[in-house]
């Protein structure tokens, strides 16, 4: 889910970056115990696509010159596969050393397979400096089982150009103006929202968004805790989700769609101005940049804060978001954690905001965000009075599966607001 473009601040990175490796602070405190004696460490993370597939590469390749001692085989993989890939691979004698980790409920299910370390003792020096409360995310029962390196939060990005074609002068703020925006570029041509319904997490973004609308903050908490939907609120939310897919607003086919690959996905079809409108995260941009030859998107890209549900008991300035990050698992855990260390280190967080792939959890490379769009986006996030999680990472992994199939069959066209809730609780009792 990243992006495209490579430029000299990768040569700028590769000359600080022995410096910031000898202290490998991760923005201050102590080091992480390195290991003894040489160690291979095999490394998935899902930057498939350029910039990210290049950042990722300079910093195996700075941190192995640095670290001689550690030679790191990075293996990425499609973001999708991850949900299969990974709890086959904790089961195996032999999982990857690093992993892409979402934290929260997935994290829970994973350290269950006792191939999950425990990193608190190695982290605890400098995970805060380094990352905020945000590293919180990656805690079970308050032991830290990962490290995140970019943050998310979602919202609608837009082509500026094609609202403009339809008359639209201001960002829809409720579901009345995204409801009338809709109409209008409909009646220029346009398909007004693109979304990747094959992969069916996009989909899950809509319920999501109703839902912190319309569930009160301790709702939201407690139901997260207890894995069960009890409140009224989440059925209203899958009523106001069946009252939007109700106005048509995707384009046609969107069912087969996919989220990233190719100049036909969700994020390519906004890209080359073929949709008006796409949900999505911080990251899309990025995404977006790989999926056209248009030099000049980022100057026709807006973005504005899901609008607000008239009756609604979730406060209207709360935001749906999450991030990434890594988990070690037990073979080489201290060499693992030193390089996640090193990856929350002030230059590789530059590095990662400056080319766009995410928003960094080190506050100190905020200032290098690419764009004043994706500063706007980061403005929002950091200072929204609650942050939900993708409920399909903080629920249990099976839990939040469920969630994302049963959005998705709305999406198609079966299921019900009530077939949500019930699907939801029926898996999370089959997880006990």
């Amino acid at each position: 889910m990243f992006v495209k473009r490579r430029n000299t601040v990768l040569a700028a990175l590769a000359a600080v970056v022995p410096l910031a490796l000898a202290a490998c602070s991760g923005g201050g405190g102590e080091t992480a115990a390195q290991p003894s004696g040489p160690v291979t460490l095999t490394w998935w993370h899902n930057g498939t696509t350029d910039p990210i597939k290049s950042v990722w590469a300079q910093v195996v390749a700075d941190y192995q010159k640095a670290h001689p001692e550690v030679t790191i085989k990075a293996q990425p993989l499609q973001n999708e596969d991850f949900n299969t890939k990974v709890p086959l691979a904790l089961q195996s004698p032999e999982p990857p050393d690093i992993y892409q980790s979402w934290g929260a409920g997935d994290l829970s299910g994973q350290i269950t397979s006792g191939k999950v370390a425990d990193i608190t003792g190695d982290t605890k020096a400098w995970i805060e400096q380094a990352t905020g409360k945000f590293g919180e995310k990656w805690q079970v029962d308050g032991k830290q089982y990962g490290v995140p390196f970019t943050q998310h939060f979602v919202g609608f990005w837009y082509r500026k150009d094609l609202f403009q074609q339809a008359g639209i002068t201001t960002p829809p703020k409720t579901m009345d103006e995204l409801n009338a925006a809709v109409t209008a570029l409909k009646a220029k041509n346009i398909a007004p929202i693109s979304v990747g319904g094959k992969d069916r997490w996009p989909d899950a973004f809509y319920f999501n968004y109703f839902a912190i609308r319309e569930c009160s903050t301790a709702v939201l908490q407690q139901s997260v805790k207890a894995v069960k939907l009890e409140d009224p609120c989440w059925t209203k939310a899958g009523q106001d989700l069946k009252n939007f897919l109700a106005t048509e607003p995707f384009q046609t086919g969107f069912a087969g769609t996919p989220a990233q690959q190719g100049a036909g996905s969700s994020a390519g079809l906004v890209a080359n101005g073929k949709a008006a409108m796409e949900l999505q995260g911080d990251w899309e941009p990025g995404t977006m940049s790989s999926l056209t030859e248009d030099k000049d998107l980022d100057s026709k890209l807006g973005w504005f804060p899901f609008p607000t549900v008239a009756g609604g008991q979730g406060d209207p300035a709360a935001a749906l978001g999450g991030g990434d990050g890594f988990a070690c698992t037990t073979r080489a855990s201290k060499a693992c954690t030193a390089f996640l260390q090193y990856l929350v280190s002030e230059p590789v967080q530059t590095e990662l905001a400056a080319k766009g792939t995410g928003l960094p959890v080190n506050a100190a490379a905020a200032k290098s965000l690419k764009t004043d769009v994706l500063r706007q986006v980061n403005d929002y996030g950091t200072k929204a009075p609650y942050v939900q999680m993708y409920f399909d990472r903080a629920f249990p992994t099976a839990v939040g599966a469920a969630l994302n199939d049963a959005v998705a069959n709305m999406f198609a066209g079966q299921g019900t607001p009530e077939g949500i809730v019930t699907a939801v609780n029926q898996a999370a009792a089959g997880n006990k």
